[in-house]
């Protein structure tokens, strides 16, 4: 059974209003790897968070995030409402679902049209405005490639067919004054980054080291990487552990022999887990990167104790979706409702504001951006476009009104149809799902919009989801979780509801 808000104790901090009408506005660091699993943090484990969650962690060695852990409100029911990387990253800008922000599916350069809107209010936009000084480093992945490559114009930034990276100039970039990212390119230890002037850097060296380096150049400002005389906003995106994992080129070798002789059965704790699959040996490359970003993100929080900076800056440890990795018989990591794909982890660090705790309030990717500016005390900033909901007086316990939400929307699209040249226009919103406090459950269809599955799970009773409640045989139980997905498609404005897609395949 799920646990709500569970106190654990912490001396020395107390709750306090959030308001900060004629104080200083708090600096914040926000990390997210990509494809990091909720169940890759071994603090789950401790006796501290029994009953937290009712599966078992993966055997990772985290310790700079379980020292963190107890230092913030840890959640375990935040999720990545459309589980792909740009998706999720449209949503965490914006505050909007995916039709409205325009990153409907993962960006490259036969989905043109899935590409975040340059009109768009982001948060770095709102942030900039209040005074802040913004700066992006690393994975972006959240507009589809252009012919604007600034040492060759007119011309991708690879001869990759189709392309996925991309880089992103000055006029897109949302209020980021600070700038080293790139689109997506996976190889870890040959990354490549364009700079704010939009020159390209290539270190060679493993990116989630070479990211922190640059975190924490930003930090100390010795080269007026920043302006000292505002807060700043960091966001700062590893791409490990994402794949690749296949192999020594994948992670560093010292982050592999922890894992190097572990066999299977010490790899896989759950009983979903599907070790014949090929993708198995993955798992000890996953967890070396696992244990690389713990070892990154524990040098950026030593680095900011040492500049005395982390009393007053808010840092958040998420990811953008989870990994499968084995689970379920299925080589799709994530883009599904399962619990390893659809939950992601989430903790924030606010000293002397929000109190050490684990709380299930159901956080999704829309309600990221009103509650960090709610956390900030910038609520009155928020921007009308904003679809998601500011859930910061839940964490900061200040006794203002919170509209907490009773369940999480899940939506999956695809590729909708291609034309001669296979540029897809449009989505094929072929799945949507709900999750509450006990139940996760699925609808899928086919291009025909006929049904094509169910998928209910028991999560207090099956948290490894091995047991599919036959929606036929609980009519009772499936008409209650479809009434609460028709609300959430109509809180969202969602296609299925636009197109009354729920109400027509209830009528079949």
């Amino acid at each position: 059974m799920k646990i709500r808000n569970i106190i654990l104790p912490l001396t020395g901090i107390a709750a306090v209003s959030c308001s900060n009408a004629g104080e200083e506005l708090p600096n914040i660091i926000y990390v997210f790897p990509d494809q990091f699993r909720i169940s890759s943090l071994a603090f789950w484990d401790s006796p501290e968070y029994e009953g937290a969650v009712n599966w078992k962690a993966d055997p990772v060695q985290t310790p700079n995030l379980d020292s963190f852990a107890d230092e913030s409100l840890v959640l375990n029911s935040a999720v990545s409402t459309c589980p792909l990387s740009s998706p999720h990253r449209g949503m965490l800008l914006t505050g909007m679902y995916p039709e409205r922000n325009g990153v409907t599916l993962n960006c490259m350069a036969l989905r043109p049209e899935s590409t975040l809107n340059p009109e768009a209010t982001c948060i770095s936009d709102v942030l900039d405005e209040a005074g802040y000084y913004c700066g992006y480093i690393g994975k972006l992945h959240a507009e589809t490639p252009m012919k604007n490559d600034p040492a060759n114009p007119g011309h991708y930034v690879s001869d990759r067919n189709p392309e996925w990276d991309a880089y992103t100039p000055p006029e897109r970039r949302h209020g980021f004054r600070y700038w080293y990212s790139y689109g997506t390119f996976d190889v870890h230890k040959d990354p490549h980054y364009w700079d704010t002037e939009g020159v390209r850097h290539d270190p060679k060296e493993y990116s989630v080291k070479h990211e922190t380096d640059k975190a924490i150049e930003f930090l100390r400002n010795a080269n007026g990487e920043r302006d000292a005389d505002k807060p700043f906003f960091l966001m700062l995106a590893y791409n490990p552990p994402h794949s690749p994992y296949e192999c020594m080129d994948d992670c560093m070798e010292e982050d592999y022999d922890l894992y190097r002789n572990m066999g299977y059965n010490e790899l896989y704790v759950r009983p979903n887990a599907d070790t014949t699959l090929a993708k198995a040996p993955s798992a000890r490359y996953y967890f070396a990167n696992v244990t690389g970003v713990d070892r990154e993100f524990g040098r950026l929080l030593a680095e900011l104790k040492k500049l005395g900076l982390d009393d007053n800056t808010i840092v958040i440890f998420t990811s953008d979706h989870g990994e499968t990795m084995c689970s379920q018989g299925t080589l799709d990591p994530k883009n599904s409702i399962y619990t390893e794909s659809y939950c992601v982890p989430f903790m924030i660090r606010y000293p002397d504001r929000v109190r050490h705790r684990i709380d299930s309030t159901m956080l999704c990717s829309v309600d990221i951006m009103p509650t960090l500016l709610g956390l900030t005390g910038l609520e009155e900033r928020i921007p009308d476009s904003v679809e998601g909901r500011d859930l910061s007086p839940v964490f900061l316990e200040d006794g203002r009104e919170c509209d907490v939400p009773d369940a999480t929307l899940y939506i999956r699209n695809l590729d909708g149809e291609k034309d001669a040249d296979g540029i897809v226009h449009g989505i094929f919103p072929e799945a949507r799902g709900v999750r509450t406090d006990r139940y996760t459950m699925e609808i899928a269809i086919d291009r025909d919009k006929k049904l094509s599955r169910v998928l209910i799970f028991d999560d207090w009773n099956d948290p490894y989801q091995m047991e599919n409640i036959p929606y036929t045989e609980n009519s009772e139980l499936f008409a209650e979780l479809c009434r609460t997905l028709d609300r959430k498609l109509e809180e969202s404005n969602d296609i299925w509801h636009r197109e009354g897609i729920l109400d027509k395949l209830l009528a079949q």
